[in-house]
């Protein structure tokens, strides 16, 4: 059992979250968690009950709010911690395994003295601030407590979140920064350090005019509200926004969208650099949203080695003789929602940098909510971040999460461009109509999801458990997205033995692979955001297929029938031009004339959604 104080006061076991009913007894345990391993005195305790005004009775109701407070714990089958009175007052005995306010101390403790790796520091400050659930002791009715304790907590992670705000910035990682300091600036208007961040976020990510409208906002915040200036630094940094000087990791985004210049060479040697930067990074946007911008390394990159190498190859070569006017190369990248298509696309644009010296631009084809960006607006985005076009010189764009052919075709017209197409889609229309070549992404093998697990963990830890590392692999089915997801999750408690966290993934997978501080980083919203976005046939066709018999997908050695493989008595066939579309929208491997597969971690996937939709039914 575990205690959640950040945020409204709770008891955990495992997934079940139990949020208490406001009561004077969920005041005196929140007084007690919050001085938890000390000994807090009846007074105080008196205090954050009752408030000021205390009955006569207030030593004895108190005895008496004890004892309602035990049978609580019995109520919720609370062991292991107790409530014991001691000399003067009372109090209750934790640690960061059972009381969330310590496991984030703890882990901001394990950050401080990680800061010699930013990497690291930040991971670990992220996994702390992951342990923040809402707001602070929503369901605690305590004048006292939200006076005297509350501020100081809410205190605690603002440290925090400017610390993983000043990492970001010092990794180059600007756009994942704006994420937080959008919200920071909003909800803490005075807080001047929030400000000057989000001012330098917005600057080096190549929006200059919203870096200073957003000064001159604080300003006038600073001057009508509270009748001040803003601070120095406030001051010199927009000094150095109007001079256009270099803050640091900026050069980032020139890097990306120009062609690399010698390792001794300054910003001035690139000509037209100038320009160049301010059209590439004007329309560059965070990682999570569409736009177009520069193209991002990738971290750990493994595997793949065929696949990549055969990309180089075909976006390098060059044009056969009497080409001119001909459509440009073509490569796409199909396969399953989380198979690693973004991955091998960007690491390969890194690969052939040299060869496109006007620039490579990753395009995100789809919103935030998954529905297609249109094509017009995606080439105007397009046209104002590679600017002017140079004669001979080629550009590469690598069009992501594309949902059909039609939003394709419109930016195929410039024998200058090389484009490379990830999607979930087959686009055998697009193939048909423009050519162009077709890598299929399946899982990894043994080998490469053990190669990841190396490059991302280091030798020294993986090395150390073989065996148990194989296991955690075997546990996330070879899956890129789950291995990345596990990964990020073990880098961040670097004392783990990879022995354990077989055992703990092994009791719950679906449920463990995901990333707490990032909702949208989990395998299972990763499989309901791609069943989100097939029409409601197809979805529910899938959760048939994926809770019902093998069957149905011919995984028995049974023969198909004319529309698809056989079903049973309880288990009718699927019609085969339903198994086709759900093989082009990536989400079935094979098919005709052998059987279709699922893999194993969507099956699981289905099988729980509909287990949870079934009990819903029922209790209806």
């Amino acid at each position: 059992m575990r205690f959640q104080l950040l945020g409204p006061l709770a008891l955990a076991d495992g997934p079940d979250v139990v949020v208490l009913q406001p009561s004077k007894p969920v005041i005196l345990l929140a007084a007690l968690l919050l001085h938890a391993n000390s000994t807090v005195s009846a007074d105080y305790l008196q205090r954050a009950v009752w408030g000021e005004d205390q009955p006569a009775t207030a030593r004895a109701a108190l005895q008496t709010c004890v004892l309602r407070l035990r049978r609580l714990f019995t109520k919720h089958g609370v062991t292991g911690t107790s409530i014991e009175a001691v000399p003067g007052g009372y109090r209750i005995t934790a640690g960061p395994p059972t009381l969330d306010l310590l496991g984030f101390r703890d882990q901001v403790r394990r950050a401080t003295a990680l800061a010699g790796d930013p990497e690291a520091e930040l991971y670990t400050l992220k996994d702390a601030l992951s342990l923040w659930q809402g707001s602070l002791l929503a369901n605690v009715r305590s004048d006292v407590l939200h006076r005297d304790e509350v501020p100081r907590l809410s205190e605690e992670r603002l440290r925090a979140v400017e610390r993983v705000c000043d990492l970001l910035l010092g990794l180059g990682r600007c756009g994942e920064a704006l994420v937080d300091l959008w919200t920071a600036t909003r909800v803490y208007p005075g807080h001047e350090r929030f400000h000057e961040q989000l001012i330098e976020a917005l600057y080096r990510t190549g929006r200059q005019s919203q870096a200073l409208a957003e000064y001159r906002r604080v300003k006038g915040f600073l001057l009508d509200e509270l009748g001040v200036d803003p601070s120095p630094s406030l001051r010199q940094l927009e000094l150095s926004i109007l001079r256009g000087e270099d803050l640091g990791a900026g050069g980032a985004v020139r890097a990306a969208v120009e062609p690399a210049p010698a390792p001794d060479a300054g910003p001035a040697s690139v000509p037209g650099a100038t320009s160049r930067v301010i059209q590439g990074a004007a329309v560059s946007l965070p990682a999570a949203a569409p736009g177009a911008g520069p193209v991002p390394a990738v971290p750990h990159f493994t595997g793949r080695e065929a696949e990549a190498a055969a990309m180089a190859a075909r976006l390098t070569a060059p044009p056969p003789p009497g080409a001119d006017g001909q459509r440009p190369l073509t490569v796409l990248v199909s396969g399953a929602p989380g198979i690693g298509k973004s991955a091998l696309a960007q690491h390969v644009a890194h690969l052939v940098r040299d060869s496109f010296p006007a620039g490579r631009l990753l395009v995100r084809m789809t919103r935030a909510d998954g529905h297609p960006r249109t094509a017009d607006e995606v080439a105007a985005e397009v046209a104002a971040a590679l600017g002017p076009a140079r004669a001979g010189e080629r550009a590469l764009l690598v069009l992501d999460d594309v949902v059909d052919a039609d939003q394709v075709r419109p930016l195929l017209t410039s024998p200058d461009l090389a484009v490379v197409v990830t999607s979930r889609m087959g686009l055998g229309g697009l193939i048909a109509t423009h050519g162009g070549w077709v890598h299929r992404l399946t899982a990894f093998t043994e080998a490469e999801s053990y190669a990841l697990l190396l490059a991302a963990l280091g030798t020294e830890r993986v090395e150390a458990e073989p065996r148990a590392a194989r296991q955690l692999t075997a546990l996330c089915a070879h899956f890129p997205a789950a291995l990345r997801i596990l990964t990020a999750r073990l880098l961040t408690r670097p004392g783990l033995r990879l022995g354990d966290a077989v055992d703990w993934l092994g009791d719950d997978p679906l449920a463990r692979l995901t990333l707490t501080d990032s909702p949208d980083h989990s395998v299972s919203g990763l499989f309901d955001r791609a069943l989100d976005r097939l029409d409601p046939r197809l979805s529910e066709a899938l959760l048939r297929i994926g809770a019902g018999p093998p069957e149905l997908l011919g995984e028995a050695d049974v023969g198909d029938g004319p529309e698809g493989p056989e079903g049973t008595k309880d288990h009718p066939p699927v019609p085969e031009d339903v198994l086709e579309q759900l093989a082009d929208a990536g989400l079935l491997e094979d098919g005709p004339p052998g059987p279709y597969r699922i893999h194993d971690l969507l099956r699981a996937h289905l099988r729980r959604t509909v287990r949870i939709r079934n009990r819903r039914t029922e209790k209806v």
